[in-house]
Parts: structure tokens; sequence; C-alpha cells
């Protein structure tokens, strides 16, 4: 829009070009200035974090997988995801056991939001409209592969009820993937790699427990909508 501002002063006969050259040339030339600026900053914020992990050491496990699976759903795909992350696969880089029993938080903290809200809108239907209830089933694939961002528009649209919720969900998750030990070779693919996952019956009680908590505080903190806004019977 602010594109379309700048050139429409341009000639007609330039108007096939806008949306072909024009647009994309610039945008992409203002999107770098742009992550030329803030990249140092969240590069020094991400690093901090990484520093604050790193320096908990491994010897509180359970407090540590609740740190890094609560930190996966803060932004979900942001940089406190991304330092929970990297910090996840550097842990498991090292190839020890208590390195594959942080991957595993890792993961199971960022399956939770997903799944999450896909319980709420599926249980608690009048907390949502039709729109957002079919959006919702596509999340439990999403959860079940790993992909957080599939709760980001969820998120976006009421981030005052949702990131708190699967940040609480997220964390006993990943506090309850480590007290059981289970242990992530993998630094992906969620569900799919199930089979390489040691302890992967506990694995998936910690996901169902955060994800079924997260669902619970997010569906008490929005309220009913009304039937003509849910698009439910009365």
């Amino acid at each position: 829009m602010w594109l379309g501002k700048v050139f429409s002063k341009l000639p007609d006969s330039l108007e096939g070009i806008k949306p072909v050259l024009l647009f994309p040339l610039v945008g992409i030339f203002c999107i770098g200035a742009l992550m030329f600026l803030v990249n140092p900053i969240f590069a020094a914020i991400n690093t901090g974090m990484t520093n604050v992990l790193n320096g908990m050491g491994t010897t509180n496990l359970v407090l540590l997988g609740a740190v890094v699976g609560g930190m996966m759903s803060i932004d979900m795909g942001g940089p406190f995801n991304k330092a929970a992350y990297v910090f996840g696969t550097a842990m498991l880089e090292a190839g020890t056991a208590s390195g594959q029993i942080i991957m595993a938080s890792v993961m199971v903290g960022g399956m939770v939001p997903p799944i999450a809200v896909a319980l709420s809108t599926t249980i608690f239907k009048n907390r949502w409209t039709e729109a957002d209830r079919k959006a919702g089933v596509v999340n439990y694939i999403m959860g079940l592969s790993f992909i957080s961002e599939g709760a980001i528009p969820y998120a976006a649209a009421d981030p005052g009820r949702v990131i708190p919720s699967c940040i609480i969900g997220s964390a006993i998750a990943g506090g309850l993937s480590a007290a059981f030990k289970c242990q992530s070779p993998a630094p992906h693919g969620g569900a799919w790699v199930i089979a390489v996952i040691k302890n992967p019956v506990m694995f998936l009680v910690a996901l169902v427990i955060g994800s079924v908590v997260g669902a619970l505080i997010l569906s008490m903190l929005k309220k009913p909508l009304p039937a003509e806004e849910s698009g439910l019977a009365k």
C-alpha cells in the first residue's frame, strides 16, 4: 500500500511494471535495509538468551526442560522460540543423554500450541467462530508435525489469552518430558519420529497433558461468543 502511494505519480504507461518489477524490487530493498538495522539487536538478544540457558547447566533437567518448552510458545517461530530450538540442537550435537532429553523437551513444547488451540476449537466450540473452528482442525496435523506456527493466527488475534495459555501448557509438557527422561535423537519431526524417541509413550503423555492444560486455560480465559458470531444454534 505504501509503495502504491509512492509510485502513484508515475505515468500510466508504467502501470504494468509496478507489480512485477517496482513493487518487489523496491520492497525487497526496503526489507533488506530494515533487517540490516534490526538484525544486530535481535542477534544480541538471541545470544543473551542462549547464554542464560547455557548458564543453567543440566543439573536440573526438569526445570530446564520446562524453561525451553515454555520458550517455544512465547513467539512461536520468533527469537525466543529459535533460541530454545538452537539451544536444543546444540545440546543434541554433544551426543549426551542430557542433550537428547532437552531436545525432546524442546520438541514437545513446540508441539503444544497448535494442538492446544485445536482442542479448544473442537471441545469449546462456542468460544470460536466457524472459520476458527475449521482452521483448528489443521492445527492437529501441524502440532503433531512440530510446526508451532500453526497457532500464530490465533495468537495474533488474541495474544493476551492464547500466548500465556500455550506457554503454560508447553512448559508443563517440556518439564514432564524431562521428568520422564524422554530422549529425542532427532532435531525435528514431532510425532512422525516417535519410533526413535526413547520412552515414546510418556513423551505422548507429556504432550497430551500439556496440550489439554493449555486448551483448558485458553477456553476458560475466552468468553463464549454470541450465537450469531459463533455460528452455533442457541
